[in-house]
């Protein structure tokens, strides 16, 4: 097994740790520590690619791995984001419902966007297309990891200090919503030619 591919099972492997740390009340500012153990999971996304690509070490194994790591480690972040509402979202007093609404929605466009694009990937193979990655993609990556990190970080403080990272964290959740569903948008359309209705 290569490294890029290692690197792919690290991540894996941090996520049951990512959650039980996000879960761990007894342990002093856990979710400060299960932020910093998301960034360097998320991290490890953009190491394993580049060195994959850099050193000529693209595998099949590494096209299931990465992607099915990447998905993984987002969904169970947001999944757990909604699971902690009052340590999240907490300081927003009355504002709390509305916003907390506003996140789940968000979080399921987020989600349906990802399965979406997924199967969009896989009828796109079996037809021998090939779906280049774009940058509005790598924006939306990007942006979805900064805004977990600042949520979950919120979790940890309160008071103004606690609104701000929130405030923050929130601030990215709405540009990374936009993202998602705009690059998932912007992928069907360049390869529309994949739903075409013909025959086999």
């Amino acid at each position: 097994m290569n490294l890029p591919n290692k690197i792919s099972l690290v991540r894996i492997a941090m996520i049951p740790v990512f959650v039980l740390v996000f879960f761990l009340k007894a342990l002093p500012y856990n979710y400060v520590i299960a932020a910093v153990i998301f960034l360097v999971a998320a991290a490890t996304d953009f190491v394993d690619g580049r060195i994959a690509r850099s050193r000529g070490l693209v595998t099949n194994l590494g096209k299931f791995l990465d992607p099915i790591a990447d998905k993984v480690l987002v969904a169970s972040a947001f999944i757990l984001l909604l699971a902690a509402k009052e340590d999240i979202f907490g300081e927003l007093g009355r504002f709390l419902e509305i916003v907390y609404i506003g996140v789940a929605v968000c979080v399921c466009l987020i989600l349906a966007r990802e399965l979406i694009i997924s199967a969009f990937r896989q009828i796109a193979a079996t037809n021998g297309i090939v779906m280049a990655a774009e940058k509005l993609g790598k924006y939306k990556t990007a942006t979805q990891d900064a805004c977990i990190f600042f949520m979950i970080l919120a979790g940890s403080f309160s008071g103004t200090f606690g609104r701000i990272i929130l405030g923050t964290g929130l601030v990215l959740f709405a540009a990374a919503t936009v993202l998602t569903v705009l690059s998932g948008v912007t992928y069907v359309w360049k390869y529309r030619v994949v739903l075409k209705d013909t025959e086999k």
